[in-house]
């Protein structure tokens, strides 16, 4: 082989490795710097932000505030911050949104409204929605496990006068009712610094006009007792009435709509299809106490006695076929084939 030639050939190889050892410098040098480039995490102080969309009314739990790093040049005196007097989120239970807030936004103090701020039961309320008061026990009250955001079914229990001794009788009356709120206490007791939670005594819930009168007339009928829904209730609720075909959804409506709108129809108090029992369904020696079905005769007796005509005037019990004679106000009955 010539020489040239291979001097030629091995100059050529080295110019294509030195050209692909700076290319590959080149790309990981922009990689870096890319590297370098990129956003750093803010270190600045610990904001309280909403984890979810919280609408108005909203009663705020465990599961909607959390804190994150914030940029101190952004940061402003409203916000709550961790290292704040009032930055413990516990403190912020229980409490109502004033203002929209969306999530991942700081909030501040003039969003929020506690229990002892005026306006706090108008804020939780929603629209058309009405706040009712009900004494409640230690005992009617889930021993006092019943918090401001869970929702609680109102069982009415009374004794019902009748035929015989009386019938006790529990009823479902309400189901699904928020509670707005509670005159719970806690109060600090002792130098050590322990507190002292004292159970309440009355519970606010929110309802319709209509459902508010209810619960108002079941006061001074009997005794009023809560009973805690669990959160997946809600879900079972709409989907049944999704299937029933009670609720339904106009067509051209967008999913956002529409889970707005199966949302609201899932969170409403409800007084329909309620469900009761009696005392005969719990002991077998409250059976005694149901009363007895009336025969056709008996019941004829009854009506015959409860009429104006019956009230006037003495009419004898007659078994057996009779003729009911009347003149005026008066009254006989004459039995058949008798003189």
């Amino acid at each position: 082989m010539d020489f040239k030639k291979v001097v030629l050939l091995v100059g050529a190889l080295m110019v294509a490795a030195i050209t692909a050892v700076m290319a590959k410098n080149m790309f990981t040098g922009a990689g870096a710097e890319q590297a370098s480039a990129a956003p750093a995490v803010p270190t600045g102080p610990q904001v309280l932000v909403a984890k979810k969309n919280l609408p108005v009314g909203t009663i705020i739990d465990a599961t909607m505030l959390g804190y994150q790093p914030w940029p101190k040049a952004m940061q402003q005196a409203a916000y709550y911050t961790q290292d704040a007097p009032d930055g413990d989120a516990g403190k912020l239970l229980g409490t109502v949104v004033r203002y929209p807030v969306t999530a991942g936004q700081p909030l501040t103090r003039g969003a929020l409204v506690g229990p002892q701020d005026r306006g706090f039961l108008a804020a939780a309320l929603g629209p058309g929605m009405r706040a009712v008061t009900v004494p409640v026990s230690t005992a009617s009250s889930v021993a006092g496990f019943v918090f401001p955001g869970d929702r609680v079914d109102m069982v009415l229990t009374q004794e019902v006068s009748g035929e015989g001794p009386a019938l006790k009788v529990s009823e479902t009356i309400v189901r699904n009712v928020r509670v707005l709120a509670t005159d719970q206490r806690i109060d600090s007791k002792g130098e050590d610094g322990k507190t002292e939670v004292k159970t309440f005594s009355n519970v606010t819930l929110e309802a319709t006009p209509r459902i508010a009168e209810k619960i108002a007339v079941a006061q001074s009928v009997g005794t009023l007792s809560l009973s805690l829904r669990s959160i997946a209730d809600n879900t079972s609720e709409l989907e049944r009435a999704v299937a029933s075909g009670e609720v339904k959804v106009p067509e051209g409506t967008t999913p956002a709509d529409e889970r707005r709108l199966l949302t609201a129809y899932a969170s409403r108090p409800m007084d329909t299809n309620t469900t009761y029992t009696t005392g005969g369904d719990v002991s077998r020696f409250q059976r005694r106490t149901v009363p007895p079905r009336s025969s056709p005769q008996s019941s004829n007796n009854v009506a015959m006695s409860a009429s104006p005509a019956a009230s006037t005037s003495s009419v004898p019990v007659v078994t057996g076929p009779s003729v009911r004679v009347s003149r005026g106000n008066s009254v006989t009955i004459v039995p058949v084939g008798a003189r």
